[in-house]
Formats: C-alpha cells, structure tokens, sequence
C-alpha cells in the first residue's frame, strides 16, 4: 500500500520539479532579466560595489553615524536644543573632565579591569580552544562550539542575573561550600570585583574563545610533531610552536574583549559595588539627568572611546612587533 503510495506521488514531484526548471529557465531567457544581469555582472569593480552598497549603508548609518552624532553634541554648550535659541559650539565639557580629576578615577579603574578581565578571559578560554581544536575529532568540533554557544542565544542581562542567582548567599557556590563543610555562614561574593569579573569574563568569554579556536585549528598538527622528532619537550612546543603561531589569534580576542569590557554598563551596575563604579556608569548619569548635561556625557564617552582606541592602536602595533619577530 505505501509502495502504490510513493508511486503515485512521484509523478507530482516529477511534475513540481519540471516547473521549476522551467519557471527558472523563462526567466533565464527574459530579456529585461539578462540586461540587468549584463550591467551587474559588466566588470568586477561594479560587482564589488553592489555588493558592498548595503554594507557600507549600515556601517555609515548604524556605527559610524551614531558616533559622529555623539561627537557633534559634546561640542555643543547645551542640549536639547530650546527652541528658537542660538546653537554655540564649546569645549567645556572636555575641559570639565580634565579640570577635576574626581572624573579620572573611574575611567582608570575601568581600563584596569578591562585588561585584567582580557587577561583572565584568554587563560580561560586558550585551553579550551586549544582542547577543541587539538583534541576533539573534526566531526565533534561543531557539536562542542554549538554547546558552548548555547548560553549565548540569551540576552546580556538575562546571563548577568544567571551569575546573581549562581554568587548569591543562597546560591549554587555558597550552598556547594557549606556541603562540603568549607563555609559555615556565605560568603559575600555579589556586589564585589570578583563577581563583577566573574560576570563579564563570562559575557565576552565567546570572543575569546572563537579567534583563539580559528587559530588553533588552522595550525598544522605537523609543525609540533617534527618539533617533538627534535626533542622538544610539550612545555618547548608549546612556547617556541604553537604560542607564536597562534598571536594572531590572541591579538584579535583581546581586542574584541578589551573594547566590550570597557563599554559594559549593566554589568557592573548589577554585579559591582560602590568600590566598582566604571566610566560608563559616570557617563549614563549625565545622560539620566535633566538639562544640559548630555555634552558632557557625550563628552566624557569620546574621551573614553578615543583611550580605548588608542590603547588597542599600541597593542595591534606590539603584537605586530611580535608577529615580525617570530617570523624573523
């Protein structure tokens, strides 16, 4: 019965397919389709540059716009704009930062746990992805990274309160050290830099990892074998092998995780204290409050992007250095 079932189907999917060919044929043949198809297809300049039109679109409106907008109102005496008053462009509100240092302190708190917070991230997550690219077969490789990104189809905050419900006095950490008789009372962990670490290191942890992976899994495994035929042993291999062939790698991830961790700012509202107070923290009170007080967020928010590009800039150009180096 199932057979005289399939059999009469097939001549239906037979008849679908015959149309498609067709339908894609016609078009095909049509002749307004193939004087489009001329002009796009005319030289590769012209492909690059309908296929780079959206792109470019969104980096211009999306990134790029966005920052110049921000730029335009830190230098302006005040805003909003009042209706039917003079628009003035001032330099105070960078003055206001380097005129009182009270302003310096939580923009040099924030660039020291961010690269704490970069450094903590790639001890984790080399051995990770060196595990997965060195050790895992190629067919499990995918199934291991999608088990990994698993917890990142879920919202920043979402993850940030899962970290609250796991550091809590009542929480999996402290209820696991009073089992094991370590704790009498819990230990205090929110509201620290520890779990304001702990939070961020596992937010940004998947730009880490995914570089650190790519390196890793595109170095051939003949290079630490022919140094291992030498008599190099596993710590040798490691720094004079695989450490310099994969700085590409660590470059990349630090980058992307320094930039994240200096721009986080529910983050550390939810997860730090008052001795944890971040630069983005000071800037969205400027915005929180009525007036015109936005220049100076704005402000205070290009200042904070330009050190982080600057601090990136002097990192690309060492571990550039490096590259040459090895390579040498």
């Amino acid at each position: 019965m199932s057979n005289e079932a399939s059999v009469s189907n097939a001549p239906d999917g037979l008849a679908k397919t015959e149309g498609e060919r067709l339908f894609w044929g016609r078009l095909a043949n049509w002749g307004p389709y193939q004087t489009l198809m001329s002009v796009v297809t005319l030289s590769p300049r012209r492909q690059f540059f309908i296929l780079a039109t959206f792109p470019i679109l969104w980096l211009l409106t999306q990134h790029l716009g966005p920052m110049l907008q921000m730029l335009r109102v830190s230098l302006l005496d005040a805003y909003p704009i009042a209706p039917d008053v003079a628009q003035e462009f001032s330099l105070e509100s960078y003055f206001k930062f380097f005129g009182d240092r009270i302003f310096w302190m939580p923009l040099f708190r924030t660039l020291i746990f961010a690269a704490v917070f970069t450094l903590s991230t790639l001890l984790i997550t080399y051995p990770v992805a060196y595990f997965l690219a060195r050790h895992v077969s190629r067919k499990n490789q995918m199934l291991m990274l999608l088990i990994l990104l698993i917890p990142f189809w879920v919202g920043e905050i979402v993850r940030t309160y899962a970290i609250m419900i796991l550091l809590g006095n009542t929480g999996a950490l402290n209820l696991a050290l009073k089992w094991l008789g370590l704790i009498d009372r819990p230990i205090p962990f929110m509201y620290t830099s520890f779990s304001m670490g702990l939070g961020i290191v596992y937010l940004t942890a998947l730009y880490m990892l995914l570089p650190l992976y790519s390196a890793l899994e595109k170095l051939p495994k003949s290079y630490n074998e022919a140094a291992a035929d030498l008599g190099a042993g596993a710590w040798t291999r490691f720094r004079r092998v695989t450490l310099p062939l994969t700085i590409e790698g660590i470059s990349s991830g630090c980058t992307l995780v320094f930039l994240i961790s200096t721009g986080f700012y529910a983050t550390p509202v939810l997860l730090g204290g008052p001795s944890t107070t971040v630069f983005a923290e000071t800037i969205a009170g400027f915005f929180h409050v009525a007036g015109d007080e936005w220049p100076t967020g704005a402000a205070f928010a290009v200042i904070m992007f330009m050190v982080a590009l600057l601090i990136t800039g002097v990192f690309q150009r060492l571990m550039k250095s490096l590259r040459k180096g090895d390579s040498s």
